[in-house]
C-alpha cells in the first residue's frame, strides 16, 4: 500500500497540490493542520488524525459526519501527532509512506520527524519525507539511486554515532570503505555525475537528503 501523510508543518499549497496531481496513493492520511490545506484543494483523506490543537475546528466539523475515520489525540500524550499517523499508516499495512509537511518552522518538530522514519527501517517500510526543495530519507545497506535532474546535490549524515564501511560510486566525490562519525560534515553536497550511483553502508544508519539548492 501506498501512503502519503499530509501532517502540519510548513506546506506550499502548490507544490503539495502538484504532487498529488502527478503521484498516486492507495490512502492519504490527513493530520491536525494539514486536513486544511486538502480541503482547500477539495481533496478528501482516507484518514484524519490528530489533537487538533491548531486546526481551523469549522474545518474538522466538516468531516464529523462523514464515513472518514477520525482519530482523536489527546494534547498531551506521548508520541506526536505525526508519529501517530506514522503508526497509523504501519498499522492499515502501507509499504511506502510520503510525508509532507513533516519540516519547517519548528526546528524541534522537524528534527523529530526525521528521528521517527527509523520505525518505517526498523520494519523495512520505504518512507520519506518530502517538500519543495529537499527529499529526506534514512538508509543503513546498499543504496541504487537513479539521477534525478531537479536535485542538484545529495548528502549523506550520520544518524547513528557512526556509519562505516562506506562507499561512495557515481559521485563527483566518491569513497572507499570509508567512516563518517556524528559531527562531521564530510558527507555534504555531493553530486550525482553518473545515470546510477550506489551507497555502500555496513554499519549504521545516514540520513540521506536530495536538495535542490
Amino acid at each position: 500500500m501506498n501512503t502519503i501523510i499530509i501532517t502540519g508543518g510548513t506546506i506550499n499549497k502548490g507544490f503539495l497540490e502538484d504532487y498529488l496531481l502527478h503521484n498516486k496513493f492507495d490512502t492519504i492520511i490527513a493530520v491536525d493542520r494539514g486536513l486544511e490545506l486538502l480541503d482547500e484543494l477539495n481533496i478528501k483523506p482516507n484518514y484524519i488524525i490528530g489533537d487538533f490543537d491548531s486546526i481551523d475546528k469549522e474545518v474538522l466539523k466538516k468531516y464529523e459526519n462523514s464515513n472518514i475515520l477520525i482519530t482523536y489525540l489527546k494534547a498531551e500524550k506521548d508520541f506526536t501527532d505525526t508519529h501517530e499517523a506514522i503508526k497509523l499508516a504501519n498499522k492499515i499495512g502501507s509499504k511506502d509512506i510520503t510525508i509532507i509537511g513533516a519540516i519547517g518552522t519548528r526546528v524541534d518538530h522537524s528534527l523529530s520527524n526525521i528521528h521517527i522514519l527509523k520505525e518505517t527501517l526498523d520494519k523495512n517500510i520505504t518512507a520519506k519525507i518530502v517538500n519543495e526543495n529537499n527529499e529526506i530519507i534514512l538508509i543503513n545497506k546498499e543504496t541504487t539511486i537513479v539521477k534525478n535532474n531537479k536535485y542538484k546535490y545529495i548528502s549523506l549524515i550520520p544518524f547513528t554515532t557512526k556509519i562505516s564501511g562506506i562507499s561512495l560510486k557515481g559521485f563527483k566525490y566518491s569513497l572507499d570503505n570509508s567512516e563518517i562519525s556524528i559531527g562531521q560534515s564530510i558527507g555534504i553536497s555531493n553530486e550525482q555525475i553518473e545515470d546510477e550511483a550506489t551507497i555502500k553502508i555496513e554499519e549504521g544508519i545516514a540520513v540521506l537528503v536530495f536538495s535542490k539548492d
